[in-house]
């Protein structure tokens, strides 16, 4: 369950924003009954009892805040079993001892390994006798061997494919989702020049839109007010508005507020008059949270 630990200057208003939640369910969840009382070592709880906190909220979690991760079993894989080739056929092969070789006369016995050295002359006896020798004697068992028809080789069988552990995902768009700015439609909050830009290592949580005093200031996205007062330093009179679970859009200096906490508001509705409370010139100081973690609204707002 994610935590924060309460330190000195902490506002719960100020909590509220950096973790994108409404302060008054944040107080609710922790039994405090004046939103404007804190203690310095209080460990807050930054979900409803009885809810687990979304996946996202881990990647983004701002300092101070503890994640507890639920402990999960490994995935089981399957494997598919390693197909075994068949084995080869087995080759038939000739004895090769000595007594089973007949010898040239027709008995069986060792074999002649010199040649007859009697030399017979020429006469067609002779030769018949020399054509029976021939044809009495086997063949070699390596003429056995050639005749033997080859070993059918084994053809590899294709590995199965793995199944797959998922839907198919787009390489080129990632899938819109309800808690994403896909499904938000982002509309610029004033008309003027912008005087001062986002930026991470400057602390500069948003946009500074210079204007005139009393000038419009519209909600930026359709949601419902979560904040409208003076509640937390260096914002002067402040709305800020919960679009879902994931976005919250803060309005700042303004000279009039012209909306209640609990108000549903649609995109474009004027919620406020530019002012310069607690600012040292009139402008509407802009900001789009996730999660409670400051974006750059340049990344959201449609081209100028």
């Amino acid at each position: 369950m994610p935590t924060y630990t309460v330190k000195r200057g902490d506002t719960l208003h100020q909590i509220a924003l950096d973790t994108g939640l409404d302060y008054r369910e944040l107080a609710a969840w922790n039994n405090i009954d004046n939103p404007n009382v804190i203690r310095v070592g209080q460990v807050l709880r930054l979900v409803a009892p009885g809810e687990s906190a979304p996946q996202t909220v881990a990647q983004d979690a701002p300092a101070g805040v503890t994640i507890a991760p639920l402990r999960a079993p490994p995935p089981v894989v399957a494997t598919a079993p390693t197909p075994t080739p068949p084995a080869p056929p087995a080759v038939p092969t000739v004895p090769t001892t000595a007594s089973s070789v007949p010898s040239a006369t027709g008995q069986s016995g060792s074999t002649k390994t010199s040649p007859k050295a009697i030399k017979e002359p020429y006469s067609d006896q002779a030769v018949r006798d020399l054509t029976l020798a021939a044809s009495a004697v086997p063949a070699p068992p390596d003429s056995v061997a050639l005749a033997t028809p080859p070993a059918v080789r084994a053809e590899p069988k294709p590995e199965p494919k793995a199944a797959p552990t998922g839907p198919p995902t787009s390489s080129s768009a990632a899938p819109a989702t309800s808690g994403d700015s896909d499904a938000l439609d982002w509309a610029w909050p004033a008309k003027g020049k912008i005087v001062a830009g986002f930026s991470e290592t400057a602390n500069l949580k948003g946009i500074d839109i210079a204007g005139t005093a009393g000038q419009p200031v519209t909600a930026s996205a359709a949601g419902r007010v979560v904040y409208a007062g003076t509640g937390l330093r260096g914002y002067g009179k402040l709305i800020i508005i919960k679009h879902n679970a994931t976005f919250l859009s803060a309005y700042a200096h303004n000279r009039e507020i012209l909306v209640k906490e609990g108000a549903q508001v649609s995109r474009g509705q004027k919620i406020a008059e530019m002012g310069n409370t607690d600012a040292d010139q009139v402008k509407l100081h802009f900001e789009i949270r996730r999660l409670g973690k400051p974006m750059d609204p340049s990344r959201f707002l449609p081209p100028a």
